[in-house]
């Protein structure tokens, strides 16, 4: 993921985070949050949360973070 994604991810996380929410429902708005919109911090929730690998869980971020860069 390139760095420039990465920072756009993190300047609008607070509004991404709901959206985020609805993708994973099983992380909690509050854990979202916390995670800062940081793409290794996300990868280790979803990968634990839903018992993936972190390279299923790390595409799913990549992917989300994709979807949403101008959103």
């Amino acid at each position: 993921m390139s760095r420039e994604l990465a920072d756009v991810i993190k300047s609008k996380w607070r509004q991404l985070a709901g959206l985020a929410h609805i993708v994973w429902d099983d992380l909690t708005l509050d854990e979202l949050l916390k995670s800062e919109g940081d793409a290794q911090k996300l990868t280790a929730l979803v990968q634990q949360r839903y018992d993936m690998t972190e390279r299923e869980a790390e595409k799913q971020v990549i992917s989300f973070f994709e979807r949403h860069r101008t959103t």
